[in-house]
C-alpha cells in the first residue's frame, strides 16, 4: 500500500519536469519525486521479500501488475491541473505520510522501521516545501488566492480516504499504523497552513466508494490506467529484460 502510494505519486510529479514556472521549482519537484521513488523501491522490495510465495520482486510489483492489483489511495492518481493543485495535493499527501512514517519508526518490523526512519526527513521537506507555496499563493494576489482555493476544493473529496480504516493494518498490529490514528495531528497541520494562507478548509463531501471499496481495495479512478500505461510500457514491451 505505502509503496504503491509513493510509486504512483512519484510518476505524477515526474510529469511536471520541464513544465514548472522556475528552474528552482523544477529541481525541488524532481528531488521530491526521486525521494518518493526511492521509498517505493524500498517498500516494494520489502513487500516482495515478505511474500516470497508470489515469486515477485520490486520490478514485478511495479511493472507487471494490473490496475486492480494496485493498492494506492486515489489521491495520488490524478494529474494536477496547475501548480496550485500540485502544491495543494503535495501538502495533504506529505502531511499525512509524514505522520504515518513518524509512527512507523517504531514498527515491529525492523526493515519497515528503518525505511520509515530514513523517509521522515524527506517527507518533512516535502511538507514544508508545499506549505510555503500554499501560503505564498493563498496570501498572494487575488488570482493566486482563487486558484489555490479552487485547487483545494478539487482535491478535498479524496482526503477522507487517507484516514479510513482497513483490515490490513488491523491484522498487522504493531507492524503497521492505523490510518485514523494520525487524523488529528494532520488536521492541525493543514488547518494551520490554511489559516496562515487565508484559505478556507473545503467542506466537500468525500468521494464515493464502489460497493464499499476504494483505492486500498483495488478500485481506482480512470486516471490510474493512464499512469500505468506509461509507467509500465517499456517493461511490458521487453518482459525478459533486466531493469
Amino acid at each position: 500500500m505505502l509503496g504503491d502510494d509513493a510509486l504512483i505519486y512519484s510518476h505524477r510529479l515526474q510529469e511536471w519536469i520541464t513544465r514548472l514556472p522556475e528552474l528552482e521549482e523544477e529541481t525541488a519537484v524532481a528531488n521530491i519525486a526521486l525521494d518518493l521513488l526511492g521509498q517505493a523501491r524500498l517498500l516494494l522490495a520489502r513487500a516482495a521479500t515478505a511474500d516470497p510465495g508470489r515469486g515477485a520482486d520490486e520490478d514485478a510489483l511495479a511493472f507487471f501488475r494490473n490496475a486492480d492489483e494496485f493498492r494506492n489511495v486515489r489521491m495520488v492518481e490524478a494529474a494536477d491541473e496547475d501548480f496550485a493543485e500540485l502544491v495543494g495535493r503535495l501538502l495533504v499527501f506529505a502531511s499525512w505520510r509524514l505522520a504515518l512514517f513518524e509512527r512507523l519508526r517504531d514498527s515491529a518490523d525492523p526493515v519497515l522501521a528503518a525505511i520509515a526512519a530514513k523517509a521522515v526527513s524527506e517527507l518533512a521537506y516535502h511538507r514544508d516545501y508545499a506549505a510555503q507555496w500554499v501560503v505564498r499563493l493563498g496570501d498572494g494576489t487575488p488570482l493566486s488566492h482563487r486558484r489555490m482555493q479552487r485547487a483545494l476544493d478539487r482535491l478535498w473529496p479524496l482526503v477522507d480516504e487517507l484516514f479510513e480504516p482497513h483490515p490490513v493494518p488491523a491484522v498487522l498490529g504493531a507492524t503497521a499504523v492505523e490510518p485514523g490514528a494520525v487524523r488529528a495531528e494532520v488536521d492541525v497541520v493543514l488547518d494551520t497552513v490554511l489559516a496562515t494562507a487565508g484559505l478556507d478548509r473545503p467542506a466537500a463531501a468525500p468521494r464515493g466508494r464502489v460497493l464499499g471499496r476504494a483505492g486500498r481495495d483495488g478500485v481506482h479512478t480512470e486516471a490510474l490506467g493512464y499512469v500505468l500505461a506509461e509507467l509500465q510500457s517499456v517493461a511490458r514491451a521487453y518482459p525478459d529484460a533486466t531493469w
